[in-house]
C-alpha cells in the first residue's frame, strides 16, 4: 500500500480522478496538479526496519528512491539486509520528518508510538511532502492532522488505516481534498493474511 499511495501521489491520480468524476476536463489541456518521477526522491519510514518496512524498501530502492529510516536505537538491527546499503541512512524523526518527500509509517501501536505524529511533526514537514499511514490509525493525532490538512501544511495524507474505522460520518477526515482515506485494504489481501 505504501508504494500504492507514492505511485499515485507522483501521478497526482486521486486529484486527477475526482476531477473527471465530477465532469471537469480541464486537465487533458494544461495539468491542474504536479505530477513528478520518483527518482531521486527521499522515503522516510517510520520503524522502517521492520518486515513490512523492509519489503517496502526492496520496491523503492529499484524504483530509485533513497531511504530514510528512524530508529529510536539510531541504527538498524545487526545484520539487517540495508544495513550499509548506500540508498539507506538511518536518522533521527525529526531529520526524517524535514527532509523527506514521502513519510511512511510502518511502526506498530503501543504506548510509545499513539499519536507520535501530531501538528508539531507535520509541521516539520515540506510543503510538498506525503504523509502516508499504512500502520495503525492511532500513530497519527486525527484532531491535529485535520488541522494542519486545513491549513495545507502539507500536500496530501493517504490513511489506510483510521482510529476509527470507518470514521464517524461526521469526521473532516471525509471532507479534505488533501486527505485520501482507504479502507484498511492492505490487510484486507488474502495473501496478506495468510
Amino acid at each position: 500500500m505504501v508504494i500504492t499511495y507514492i505511485m499515485n501521489f507522483s501521478a497526482a491520480m486521486f486529484s486527477q480522478a475526482r476531477m473527471m468524476y465530477d465532469g471537469k476536463q480541464d486537465n487533458f489541456r494544461v495539468f491542474q496538479h504536479p505530477i513528478y518521477e520518483i527518482t531521486g526522491k527521499k522515503l522516510g519510514m517510520i520503524g522502517g526496519s521492520g518486515t513490512i518496512g523492509t519489503a517496502v524498501a526492496d520496491v523503492a530502492i529499484p524504483l530509485g528512491m533513497d531511504i530514510l529510516i528512524s530508529s529510536r536505537s539510531g541504527k538498524l538491527p545487526p545484520g539487517h539486509k540495508y544495513e550499509n546499503h548506500p540508498r539507506v541512512s538511518v536518522v533521527s524523526l525529526d531529520e526524517l520528518l524535514a527532509t523527506s518527500d514521502f513519510v511512511s509509517i510502518n511502526c506498530p501501536l503501543n504506548a510509545h508510538t499513539r499519536h507520535t505524529i501530531g501538528e508539531r511533526e507535520i509541521r516539520l514537514m515540506k510543503p510538498t511532502a506525503f504523509l502516508i499511514n499504512t500502520a495503525r490509525g492511532a500513530i497519527i493525532n486525527e484532531v491535529e492532522l485535520i488541522k494542519c490538512m486545513n491549513e495545507r501544511v502539507i500536500a496530501g495524507a493517504g490513511l489506510d488505516t483510521q482510529e476509527v474505522e470507518p470514521p464517524p460520518a461526521e469526521s473532516d477526515l471525509w471532507k479534505l481534498d488533501n486527505v485520501f482515506l482507504t479502507p484498511h485494504i492492505g490487510w484486507r489481501r488474502l495473501e496478506t493474511r495468510q
